[in-house]
């Protein structure tokens, strides 16, 4: 079984598009959320998020993960591939 990816974005966010040019690299399916000038959605995403508000927001299996530097800090330890084989 793969992991749950779920990713918020703005359609034109440069780190939304690096954070899934990452996972589409690994060849991970994820659900997006484009929430491009939604305020109700970018509020469910900062509850979900700690109060995050910045984008993008990665949830691997429900665990917040951050954002596009986050991501890409775990790839750089070795974590990401463990959490996506969850």
């Amino acid at each position: 079984m793969s992991a749950n990816v779920e990713i918020y974005t703005w359609s034109t966010c440069p780190f939304c598009i690096r954070a899934k040019a990452l996972l589409n690299k690994k060849g991970v399916e994820f659900t997006e959320y484009s929430i491009d000038g939604d305020e109700d959605a970018r509020e469910v995403m900062a509850e979900r998020a700690n109060g995050r508000r910045s984008l993008p927001q990665i949830f691997i299996n429900d665990q917040h993960i951050g954002g596009c530097d986050d991501l890409y800090a775990l790839n750089s330890r070795g974590k990401l591939d463990d959490l996506l084989a969850a």
